[in-house]
């Protein structure tokens, strides 16, 4: 799979940029706060419909416009896929793909397979909960659409379940109809789990060995998952909260509270990891999503790394561009040295500045 070229008006400062990549490595170059991870968030959000950031719709068109516009070409199995994506103020985004709109932006996903690594990922590990699942919904929402229909469905019915337990407070004998709900949410809520649970056995069956290469055979790394709640006790554990759902006007229970953790060796790395552990637990994230995404769909997911060379030692650095291979790759950079000095073959460069594309060679 390939991005073949990117077209884009009025996103963030990029007022009107046309880029045709390369298949191998390409480079955006250029001084800080100058677009380069723009252009990375456009693919990303045309791949995917979510920004890397988590922004929204409206934060990202231009100060000075009502719309965006991005048109991306990807090559998958040698099929063009055209996709046409309009950002708007005050709507919800359209998306056509070869033309043709789609009823919801889910639709879009599994199409492309993207990956995105920046110094920001260090938040899955560092960070609270919310980060580790939105890592987790966010790859498997790209890897199976039986869990993105769960998922999406799961949560719609924990903000209506949520709206029930506000009007209960006003209306008690509201109550009975809880159960509609809560039968629906653990029907959903079990199929979320069991998703899950296979999600990180599959990752951990790639990461340890990833993770001890990069750590010079000094660390092991497994994932644990902690489901907020187990299949088996589910229904028990609704009826249990529920006076205590009622009085906070939330629901305490269920896969939307639950957790994932990082052990090096039998240390919580977000705990006790050092920062030089924490990044190179990142780095191996990222690297076991491009062999996941490989064994479950066949395809070469596209990689974009803003940014990271910088924040790698010599070592980590050498592994990540060694593990690059024949994967499409776009690289965000401040300057050339660096590819230079790992002897990097680069089959495309792009210098940015101020919004623009001022060179490409």
């Amino acid at each position: 799979m390939i991005i073949n070229s990117l077209k884009l008006e009025n996103f963030r400062n990029l007022n009107n940029i046309n880029l045709e990549f390369s298949n191998g490595i390409n480079i955006l170059y250029g001084d800080n706060a100058q677009g380069k991870t723009n252009i990375l968030e456009s693919i990303y959000l045309s791949g995917t419909t979510k920004s890397h950031k988590g922004s929204k719709d409206k934060d990202i068109i231009n100060f000075n416009n009502e719309e965006s516009y991005i048109r991306s070409i990807f090559i998958k199995n040698e099929i063009d896929y055209k996709i046409d994506m309009y950002l708007r103020k005050n709507k919800s985004k359209a998306i056509l793909i070869n033309g043709l709109q789609i009823n919801k932006a889910s639709d879009l996903l599994g199409i492309v397979n993207i990956i995105f690594f920046s110094p920001e990922d260090l938040s899955i590990i560092k960070n609270g909960p919310g980060e580790r699942r939105r890592f987790t919904d966010l790859e498997l929402c790209q890897l199976d659409k039986v869990y993105l229909y769960n998922l999406s469905n799961y949560n719609k019915i924990i903000n209506q379940r949520n709206i029930l337990l506000k009007d209960i407070f006003f209306h008690p004998e509201l109550i009975d109809t809880l159960d509609i709900w809560d039968n629906q949410l653990i029907l959903l809520g079990n199929k979320i789990i069991e998703r899950r649970i296979l999600f990180i056995k599959q990752l951990n069956e790639i990461i340890f060995d990833i993770h001890k290469k990069l750590s010079g055979n000094k660390e092991n790394i497994s994932i644990l998952y902690y489901p907020n709640v187990l299949i088996e006790d589910y229904e028990k554990e609704l009826k249990k909260n529920r006076s205590k759902d009622i009085k906070y006007k939330l629901t305490s229970v269920g896969p939307h509270r639950d957790d994932f953790v990082f052990m090096i060796g039998n240390n919580d790395a977000k705990k006790f990891g050092s920062q030089g552990q924490q990044r190179t637990v990142a780095l191996s994230l990222k690297l076991s999503e491009i062999e996941l995404v490989k064994n479950i769909t066949g395809n070469i997911p596209i990689l974009l790394l803003d940014d990271v060379l910088s924040e790698l030692d010599s070592s980590r650095q050498n592994y990540l561009l060694n593990s690059i291979g024949d994967i499409q790759t776009i690289i965000t950079c401040t300057g050339l040295d660096e590819f230079i000095n790992n002897r990097i073959n680069i089959n495309k460069i792009f210098k940015i500045v101020e919004g623009n594309i001022i060179s490409e060679n």
